[in-house]
């Protein structure tokens, strides 16, 4: 790459990296965005992988999106008035449990209450109401920069919303977990959500997960893009370039010498590649403190195509996006604690989701795609089509027959198509509560790269992984701040 000068460069296109270029562009700053993959988007691609003739296409990474819908940089960039269409299931996600039974968590949360079994759906109105009564608030914890206090929880609504989020979290992170919700269905459809996190459980950060996305379900809802997550990734790139940003693909970066001049570089990367491409320039105490971040459990990727909808023993999961395959709770704790102990599940937790269930324009000459993860230790090699067949099978008999082709990526190449999934970590970091508070580091400026001028805004940083752009966003503020002294964000809303 020609080394020419632009004020703004960012090294990686999901959504983190693309928040981040978008709102330097709105500021008036030339951005340039580069990528090593041959298509833009990260962990928010949607691509045909050539399993079937009818160019049939899967989501890479992320398939559901909650978090876009809750996410205030989505709200400002307002994706519906840029034409990207977010459906919400009436079933935001399902457990199925041996017996065909099921839990099933409805976006109303009064009919989940209903139908839960006798007892168990008073225990899940108790838990959660409060939560979904003061979802601003779970929504700015959850996503807010850790360093920070966002002036809206210091109002007394604010305040009572951050109780009863910390309350629920401490609940249902230790071992008294099943004192707030004993029955098996209500248990296991909370952990089935916390399983997210791939992290031991019970465990705080793996609680904070699931009661955040728990209340997401029931207020925003757990929404599919139709056209699958690159409508995401394709609205933040047109708006790029129509304020002057340019994205280069297939551009891999190994060392800053490649980079073009600029005054402010921002990386969507992990820190252990920040520090192979700047560590010759970089403090080595801090170069130290990055390599030490810690990489967490892995999830191996399964792609199904299939010529029917699975065959789910109750029926009723087929209406959601996302389903939840691990059995109860003290299955799924099982489950997590082999695979973060080094060893394969011998029942994994898995994840589906059947999108063409809920926008069916994703199915294509009669063919759908089935978009699935099983947790597994990090760096495995282990194909797991036939582990993951096997526990949908076990839910939904008869799925064998509906599947027309397969495709596995192991962990151990997941970084291959994202060179963030280190090991198979999609996560791009270990979920405990301590990384969550001080990821990547304990430093004031979690975002810094340790040399001037250099960021980091991935999923390696605060407040979390997932859709949403706040980690970019967080980061273009102290960029735009500290190297072109403009302190007031611009405006995302389409149109300005």
């Amino acid at each position: 790459m020609a080394r020419a000068s632009v004020d703004v460069v960012v090294v990686g296109s999901g959504p983190n990296g693309l928040a981040a270029a978008v709102t330097m562009a709105r500021a008036g700053l030339g951005v340039q965005v580069v990528e090593a993959q041959p298509s833009i988007g990260g962990g928010a691609r949607t691509l045909d992988l050539g399993l079937t003739d009818v160019g049939l296409e899967h989501d890479v990474c992320s398939a559901v999106h909650p978090l876009a819908l809750a996410s205030p940089f989505l709200a400002e960039f307002d994706v519906p008035a840029r034409g990207v269409e977010i459906v919400v299931p009436e079933l935001s996600y399902a457990q199925p449990l041996d017996g065909a039974r099921a839990g099933l968590a409805w976006h109303d949360l009064e009919r989940t209450v209903a139908e839960l079994p006798r007892g168990e759906g008073a225990d899940w109105r108790r838990l959660l109401e409060p939560l979904v009564r003061h979802a601003e608030a779970v929504i700015e914890l959850s996503l807010s920069d850790k360093r920070s206090v966002p002036a809206s929880l210091l109002t007394p609504r604010g305040i009572a919303g951050s109780v009863a989020f910390g309350r629920a979290v401490l609940g249902q992170g230790t071992r008294a977990w099943d004192r707030a919700l004993p029955g098996e269905t209500s248990a296991a459809l909370l952990t089935g959500v916390g399983a997210h996190a791939i992290a031991r459980m019970p465990s705080l950060a793996s609680a904070g997960t699931a009661i955040m996305l728990a209340t997401l379900a029931h207020t925003v809802g757990w929404g599919l893009p139709v056209g699958g997550s690159q409508a995401i990734i394709d609205a933040l790139v047109r708006d790029l370039r129509a304020h002057g940003g340019t994205v280069q693909a297939d551009t891999p970066i190994t060392h800053w010498s490649q980079l073009p001049r600029a005054r402010a570089y921002l990386f969507d990367t992990t820190p252990r590649a920040l520090v192979d491409i700047w560590g010759d320039r970089m403090p080595a105490r801090a170069a130290r403190a990055l390599g030490r971040f810690k990489y967490g459990a892995a999830a191996a990727k399964v792609d199904f195509v299939l010529s029917e909808p699975v065959p789910w023993a109750v029926a009723e999961i087929g209406r959601t996006g996302t389903v939840h395959v691990g059995g109860t709770r003290a299955q799924m704790a099982l489950a997590e604690a082999e695979i973060n102990a080094g060893r394969h599940a011998s029942a994994p937790m898995v994840l589906a989701s059947e999108p063409a269930q809920v926008v069916a324009s994703r199915r294509v000459g009669g063919l759908a795609p089935l978009w699935t993860y099983a947790h597994v230790p990090a760096g495995s090699t282990r194909d797991m089509t036939e582990d993951i067949t096997r526990r949908l099978e076990q839910f939904a008999p008869g799925f064998r027959d509906v599947v027309v082709a397969s495709r596995c990526i192991p962990a151990a190449r997941m970084h291959e198509h994202n060179a963030n999934y280190i090991g198979g970590d999609i996560a791009a970091g270990a979920i405990d509560i301590a990384a969550m508070v001080a990821r990547p580091t304990p430093w004031l400026n979690p975002y810094s790269g340790a040399i001037p001028g250099v960021y980091l805004c991935s999923s390696s940083t605060p407040p979390a992984p997932g859709v949403h752009g706040m980690n970019g966003w967080h980061a273009a503020r102290r960029a735009l701040s500290q190297r072109f002294g403009i302190r007031r964000m611009p405006s995302l809303a389409p149109g300005s």
